[in-house]
């Protein structure tokens, strides 16, 4: 009888100790299994209008429909970023709170500054690439160059005496603009602007000859032939622009520069919660009227898994780090 009643005993501790384990692992578990269990905070690093933010209220509406809560838009602007990206790095690592991140917060910003408070690397999880962002070298009409060839030359002729705007120091069009001008070997006058917009502005009043811009910022001005568009960043030409060519086809081989928006959660967040965010997003970007509607507004489908978009950051860092030592740009 003692016996028997050992051994019942046994058994009964050992299945309390399933339970007790099953009870442990079960946050986890049922986190992920309801995810997402309330509102989903997505954290677009712009004011409304730009780019992120577009991006993010393009998705917001089928994400609420399609997870049964609501995925609600969030401007973060400022510091070209990251602010946007320390409020996301310091998140519960639970799947309730996304970046729309962009080169800037993740690749150019640590090059500026290394001691932003988060680490590009170590503080997210990247999700997915989602679209890129070609730019296009603009010029003021009234520059006496009508081709990519003559606008160097021109500019070869002139050192220094030329100028070409950015959206300010630092930015992705300063860093294209300087990158370019070291493969063709022209010495421009930097103008920061504050902005875009500002830019382009300065372009259509003479202020500056040249700039690289956002697609949707210009390509209406150049149908108008109020600004002449010279070539394109990427390898690919862009739908909204097909008439301009590429810098890799006007023979700057391998001239290949865009802005990257991406998704990123806090480091740690679940994979099976990255997976199924993963996929529903490439589901989303692959619907005919998504996509015409991103071709409306310039942008390149850049779906990827995690791996292939964790690599790109790397390689992304890589370069604006090289161009911003290059620059003498980083803060002390």
């Amino acid at each position: 009888m003692q016996a028997r009643a050992g051994v019942m005993i046994g058994a009964v501790l050992r299945a309390l100790a399933c339970v007790v384990a099953i009870v442990a692992a079960s946050p986890a578990s049922a986190q992920e299994e309801v995810w997402p269990a309330r509102p989903v905070r997505l954290i677009a690093p712009s004011g409304p209008g730009g780019n992120p933010d577009v991006l993010a209220r393009l998705l917001a509406d089928r994400l609420s429909s399609d997870f049964g809560r609501p995925f609600i838009v969030e401007n973060v602007p400022g510091a070209g970023g990251a602010i946007a990206a320390t409020i996301v790095a310091k998140a519960a690592p639970d799947g309730h709170v996304l970046m729309f991140a962009d080169s800037g917060s993740l690749a150019i910003n640590p090059a500026l500054n290394p001691s932003l408070g988060y680490d590009p690397i170590k503080d997210f999880t990247p999700i997915t690439a989602l679209v890129s962002l070609p730019t296009i070298l603009a010029i003021n009409s009234d520059v006496p160059a009508r081709s990519l060839d003559e606008f160097v030359a021109l500019a070869r002729s002139r050192p220094g005496k030329m100028s070409f705007g950015s959206a300010g120091a630092g930015s992705i069009h300063h860093l294209t603009f300087s990158i370019f001008a070291e493969r063709v070997g022209i010495d421009l006058l930097h103008v920061p602007y504050r902005g875009g917009s500002a830019m382009v502005n300065g372009l259509l009043t003479g202020e500056i000859q040249a700039g690289w811009s956002g697609i949707p910022n210009v390509m209406q001005l150049i149908a108008a032939a109020k600004l002449r568009g010279l070539c394109l960043s990427t390898l690919q030409r862009s739908s909204s622009t097909p008439e301009i060519r590429t810098c890799d086809e006007l023979g700057l081989a391998g001239f290949n520069i865009a802005t990257v928006l991406g998704l990123h959660a806090p480091a740690g967040t679940s994979a099976t919660i990255v997976a199924r965010f993963q996929a529903e997003i490439a589901r989303l970007l692959r619907e005919p009227e998504m996509t015409a509607r991103m071709d409306q507004l310039g942008m390149v489908m850049e779906e990827s898994g995690t791996a292939n978009y964790a690599a790109f950051m790397q390689e992304d860092m890589r370069r604006y780090e090289l161009a911003v030592r290059k620059l003498n740009l980083q803060q002390p």
